[in-house]
């Protein structure tokens, strides 16, 4: 693809035509539109851009080890449910071995 500038850097490189992009509505007049696209603006939105890009890896990773927290959290109580179900049926045989004894007991 043969482009000719990015969005952050465009092809000029005269600092007075690095403002974004924006159509001004066709009804101003040509005085507005230029007081309209200030130079400090164009840079302000590129600084904020390229602030807003360098943290992507940084949010990127929160959310990774955020997910990653959940996703351990949910391992811990799906280990937790499955032993407590071990624990319950080992006592449900120790009680029927005590009921079998008892009845045994009981017969002679």
């Amino acid at each position: 693809m043969n482009t000719t500038g990015t969005i952050d850097r465009p092809h000029t490189h005269d600092p007075q035509k690095q403002v974004p992009t924006m159509k001004p509505p066709a009804d101003e007049p040509s005085a507005q539109r230029t007081a309209a696209r200030t130079t400090s603006g164009a840079i302000d939105t590129r600084e904020n851009r390229n602030r807003e890009m360098q943290l992507i890896p940084e949010a990127m990773a929160r959310a990774h080890m955020h997910e990653r927290m959940q996703e351990a959290e949910s391992e811990r109580r799906a280990a937790h449910v499955a032993a407590a179900r071990r624990m319950q049926r080992r006592a449900e045989r120790a009680s029927l071995r005590a009921r079998r004894a008892l009845a045994m007991a009981v017969m002679q």
